[in-house]
């Protein structure tokens, strides 16, 4: 595993290596400022070929999920309606079952509504195990 710190550093300069997907958001001033954030660096997830970090604001810790600790991943979703509407809210997320039993949830703090940082995950888990991984 690499040092969280120096992989976000990394990922904020261009270019990265090919291998890493990396996603920005930037944080609204409004926000940032109703956070107590706004000195902040901008929300960052990185996915490497062995971990995913991510960095909310410097009052959260960093989420980090190594590949190597992790037994299986298992997409999940749920999709919420109100009464009298068409529409529905979508909710995804990735349940992570580690290799000790432990198992929890995965949904990008900062980027809870990119169904491309969840696809992200996914991908980036697979070629891991392929490439790495066990059986």
């Amino acid at each position: 595993m690499n040092n969280p710190s120096t992989v976000l550093m990394r990922a904020r300069q261009d270019p990265v290596p090919e291998d890493w997907r990396v996603f920005t958001k930037k944080r609204g001033k409004l926000s940032g400022f109703l956070g107590g954030t706004s000195d902040d660096p901008d929300p960052l997830l990185v996915m490497t070929p062995d971990e995913v970090i991510e960095y909310k604001n410097d009052r959260k810790p960093l989420k980090i999920v190594n590949f190597y600790d992790l037994a299986a991943v298992k997409l999940n979703a749920r999709a919420d309606t109100s009464s009298g509407s068409m529409l529905a809210d979508l909710h995804v997320w990735v349940d992570l079952e580690y290799l000790d039993g432990r198992k929890e949830q995965w949904r990008p703090a900062a980027f809870w509504n990119n169904l491309q940082a969840i696809q992200g995950f996914i991908e980036a888990y697979g070629v891991h195990k392929a490439l790495r991984g066990r059986n």
